[in-house]
């Protein structure tokens, strides 16, 4: 196991959660204000729903937590391997990502709830390009997990045991993205509306491209 995260693993984290911050946010104010990167809020609400014979509103929350589901379908189709490891097809991953996000923008648009479908098969898509690294969980677009995995370390520590700061700085570039990226997002749909998936959409596709080029550059990396 490696002492020190790759400067590649920490910013790409980074990125991708401030990437699904974004999109939860943009979810949250639209018309359904409906939360689409993490899935516990939603299947309680599917349970309320439910309770209350609700069905189409159940219906709608049903198939939000089925398009994560299908979203990170894609993803295990595509990379064969949840450990994170360059040479994978992380960019054709990603350019899907984005193709969502933007077929998420045009049903959102034009007043479609559906649009909550595909952002949130994005996130789906997103949360499973990676799920461990050298033993550190990964997830990008909810933080649940990571503020548990830093807790169960703090305790940990006041036990006496060392701090691992590898795991630590990785848990808190996430954090910290996702919160940004909400805020950005918040901010965005502020001046721009629905629009505001144009961002992440962006930003997927520049780091295709950016790993795209970094892989072509280092063959090594290439299954």
């Amino acid at each position: 196991m490696i002492s020190k995260l790759p400067k590649w693993v920490e910013i790409g984290a980074f990125i991708l959660a401030l990437v699904a911050g974004c999109v939860n946010a943009v979810g949250l104010l639209s018309f359904e204000h409906q939360a689409v990167s993490h899935l516990s809020g939603t299947a309680t609400l599917l349970s309320t729903e439910l309770m209350h014979g609700n069905s189409l509103d159940a219906l709608h929350l049903l198939g939000v937590l089925l398009s994560f589901l299908v979203g990170s379908g894609i993803a295990g189709f595509l990379l064969h391997s949840s450990a994170l490891k360059l040479g994978r097809h992380y960019d054709t991953a990603l350019l899907i990502e984005a193709g969502l996000l933007l077929g998420a923008l045009w049903l959102l648009f034009n007043g479609s709830g559906y649009g909550h479908f595909l952002a949130s098969a994005a996130c789906g898509l997103q949360n499973a390009l990676a799920t461990t690294y050298s033993g550190a969980i990964v997830r990008t677009t909810h933080v649940t997990g990571i503020f548990t995995d830093l807790g169960i370390m703090f305790g940990r520590v006041l036990r006496g045991e060392a701090l691992d700061k590898r795991k630590a700085k990785l848990f808190g570039l996430i954090i910290i993205g996702f919160i940004f990226g909400g805020l950005a997002g918040a901010w965005l749909f502020a001046k721009m509306t629905f629009a505001a998936l144009y961002v992440p959409s962006a930003i997927c596709i520049l780091l295709a491209l950016i790993y795209r080029v970094y892989s072509h550059r280092n063959p090594e990396f290439n299954d």
